[in-house]
């Protein structure tokens, strides 16, 4: 069953809040697909999906290095992947990132999915984050 929810956010702290609210009820396991431009607020979203998880230490965009680990407190691991920098899902499966997929103790955000497409699971959540305006996003997130 397909489920969708939408969210107008009117700060970044609203932002933070919704990936952390969502981050509380989603299982092990999760793969989420992060999708918006430049500057739309993943990297937001995605420090507060890691509070909602218990993760306390500092989350950044993983840009420059691709991937971001942070272990979680009840065992398993967040990896926060930016693919921004791939070229397609062979170069993304030469540094293993099934491997990332298939951890059924860990959660995963992918920040451009869209590199990778053709090997995302068909479980994965897609977190839409569109500008709205200067301070406002509107979040969608659907799943299957």
């Amino acid at each position: 069953m397909n489920i969708e929810r939408t969210i107008l956010s009117a700060s970044e702290e609203e932002t933070e809040a919704f990936g952390a609210a969502l981050a509380r009820e989603l299982p092990a396991g999760s793969i989420l697909a992060l999708e918006g431009d430049l500057g739309a607020g993943k990297t937001v979203f995605s420090r507060g999906f890691a509070r909602g998880l218990g993760i306390e230490e500092p989350v950044s965009s993983p840009t420059y290095t691709i991937i971001q680990e942070y272990p979680l407190p009840g065992g398993g691991m967040l990896y926060h992947l930016d693919l921004y920098r791939i070229a397609d899902s062979a170069s993304a499966l030469a540094f293993g990132v099934d491997e990332y997929f298939a951890d059924p103790d860990s959660m995963a955000l992918v920040e451009w999915p869209e590199r990778i497409a053709d090997i995302l699971p068909d479980s994965v959540i897609h977190v839409s984050i569109r500008h709205v305006s200067d301070h406002e996003r509107q979040i969608t997130v659907t799943r299957p």
